[in-house]
């Protein structure tokens, strides 16, 4: 069970780096594979070095300074689905104490649902899927 942990560990360190050096292909698909069981794995952390790499890959599509296989960006949709799914009652921050009209406001929108949706959507923009 340790080493399960370990393998997980370091599918999604090294699917960071590779998104970070730009090779998106290869690193999205790693750090999709480092979330399954989306259920036991989708946390805060694991949530934010997961929505960066999905923001580098949009920003650089957006750029026209890479391409993506169709099948990577299926992939991609799916799991954006699956963090929907999965992520409504995983917060992405830490809120500090607000007043009570502030709290009301940002209801809902601390989720990685609401998050994923909104990645979800932008990367359906960039892509004309």
């Amino acid at each position: 069970k340790a080493e399960f942990g370990k393998q997980w560990y370091q599918r999604r360190v090294r699917g960071t780096l590779y998104c970070a050096k730009g090779n998106f292909e290869f690193g999205i698909t790693r750090v999709i594979k480092s979330m399954e069981p989306y259920s036991k794995k989708l946390g805060m952390d694991t949530w934010h070095y997961a929505k960066r790499c999905f923001l580098g890959l949009i920003e650089n599509l957006a750029k026209h300074m890479i391409m993506v296989r169709d099948v990577v960006l299926h992939d991609c949709i799916q799991f954006l689905e699956h963090a929907e799914l999965y992520g409504k009652n995983v917060e992405c921050r830490i809120q500090p104490p607000l007043s009570a009209a502030a709290v009301h406001e940002l209801q809902g929108k601390n989720t990685v649902t609401y998050e994923a949706r909104l990645i979800k959507g932008l990367l359906l923009l960039v892509c004309d899927l």
